[in-house]
């Protein structure tokens, strides 16, 4: 079923979004906390590292696939708040035929540079193989991870967030049990973990695609949607490439981070991966009032509800703040007992690294809502520059602290890391937003919807 965004209540139109969709990211982050609990519980802590230190890697191609299928999805919720039926078929053609050039220039490149990577970042000669392992067979499977996001995609730009979070549920159940098959039965290591992960979503991609085409009419595209005005191709990619590079330069930070991290040994890397996976579990909550965003700002600057726009940012804000501190008191209150579910009987000073990272970014979650609520609700509207500097000034705080703040005060400066990147990406977001919505609503003399 489809969910029209531009008539009715924001506040409840966010929440009955937002939450299959938190319940279906927090799935989708089961694919690699599964991965790294068994990995880390019955192969080892050096195991667990060669794990986490591809995190980075993994994160870089995925970010792209991420950012291009979500912008693709943009133009087609656009089509769809404006009531353009002829012209969604056709955005969602395009998407198909983008995403799929796509997945094979990312897969061809992923895999011939993932040695000089894993070079680059200084990744310890104890862990190397089984991390080239298990990111070559994750590489290989990006096929899988690029057809649920671009199906799942389509779907959220028709309001639909349920059903991409019904085929994760049962995605993620299968993926648990091939990873205690694999590693535990068949004594498999990395490489079991990354052939489930890879199966899991191959089969919910799978089931999104063919539920896209049974459930909605709309869906069922003929040979003569494929034969789309160039003008759609490039609305797509206008959006997509700022959007896939914005979480590509994120990923390019993040790697010089681990590349630093890496430099402390098997311990510190286990240690800030357990830590790293916990935060991406809490901050769930942000990534899905992102999402969720980005598709009501699409389907209203399509209906021209700018007044829509502004009034639903204030109290999707409002939402991200509250959610954000409570997130904080979550990481320092009880960031310890998740960082035990990675590895088992953790050593003191394992514990101790983990909480200090978790400890530092409490304090600074605001900033990480900020980021996803603002880059999402102008990638709504079809801003991509901005949102794609933002990236960059992450990559920069990220570079400057890599180089610098480590040799100065030892690991607290791997902990400053996001914070600082975090801040340096919101501020810029937040003033563009509030001088396009200002601009947008002086060109149209809008009032502000109740």
């Amino acid at each position: 079923m489809t969910n029209d965004m531009t008539k009715g209540s924001p506040l409840k139109i966010f929440i009955f979004f937002s939450i299959p969709l938190l319940i279906g990211n927090i799935f989708q982050q089961l694919y690699s906390m599964v991965d790294t609990i068994i990995v880390g519980r019955f192969v080892g802590v050096d195991a667990l590292a060669a794990v986490g230190s591809t995190g980075s890697m993994f994160f870089l191609v995925n970010g792209m696939i991420l950012g291009l299928t979500s912008g693709f999805a943009v133009l087609v919720s656009q089509k769809f708040g404006a009531k353009d039926e002829e012209g969604l078929k056709k955005a969602v053609a395009s998407n198909i035929t983008l995403t799929v050039i796509s997945t094979i220039i990312i897969t061809v490149i992923a895999l011939l540079s993932k040695n000089i990577i894993l070079k680059l970042m200084n990744t310890p000669d104890n862990i190397f193989a089984d991390a080239n392992t298990y990111i070559t067979i994750i590489y290989i499977g990006i096929f899988t991870q690029t057809a649920y996001n671009m199906s799942a995609g389509v779907l959220r730009a028709l309001g639909d967030s349920k059903t991409p979070l019904y085929f994760l549920i049962l995605a993620s159940i299968l993926n648990i049990v091939l990873d205690l098959v694999f590693i535990i039965n068949f004594k498999m290591g990395v490489a079991g973990a990354a052939y489930a992960t890879n199966i899991s979503q191959g089969i919910s991609a799978i089931l999104c695609l063919i539920y896209s085409y049974k459930k909605f009419k709309i869906l069922r595209l003929k040979k003569e949607d494929f034969k789309v005005e160039k003008s759609y191709y490039t609305r797509h990619l206008r959006i997509g490439i700022p959007m896939g590079l914005q979480f590509s330069v994120t990923a390019v930070g993040v790697i010089i981070i681990q590349s630093a991290i890496n430099t402390f040994g098997s311990i510190v890397i286990a240690s800030y991966t357990a830590s790293s996976k916990v935060l991406q579990l809490v901050m769930q909550p942000l990534v899905s009032f992102g999402v969720t965003i980005a598709t009501y700002a699409g389907q209203n600057l399509g209906a021209k509800r700018f007044d829509r726009i502004k009034y639903g940012m204030k109290i999707m804000n409002r939402i991200s703040i509250v959610t954000s501190l409570i997130a904080g008191v979550v990481l320092v209150m009880f960031g310890k007992y998740f960082v035990m579910l990675f590895i088992e009987n953790p050593s003191a000073e394992i514990t101790s690294y983990a909480q200090q990272v978790l400890n530092y970014s409490s304090v600074f979650m605001i900033f990480l809502g900020a980021i996803f609520i603002y880059r999402n609700v102008l990638q709504g509207m079809g801003e991509s520059f901005v949102p794609m500097m933002a990236g960059v000034y992450e990559l920069v705080a990220r570079s400057i602290v890599a180089f610098t703040l480590p040799k100065l005060i030892g690991f607290t400066g791997i902990c400053l890391s996001d914070p600082i990147a975090w801040i340096a990406a919101a501020v810029p977001l937040v003033i563009t937003y509030r001088r396009r919505i200002k601009k947008i609503m002086e060109e149209n003399n809008e009032g502000v919807a109740i």
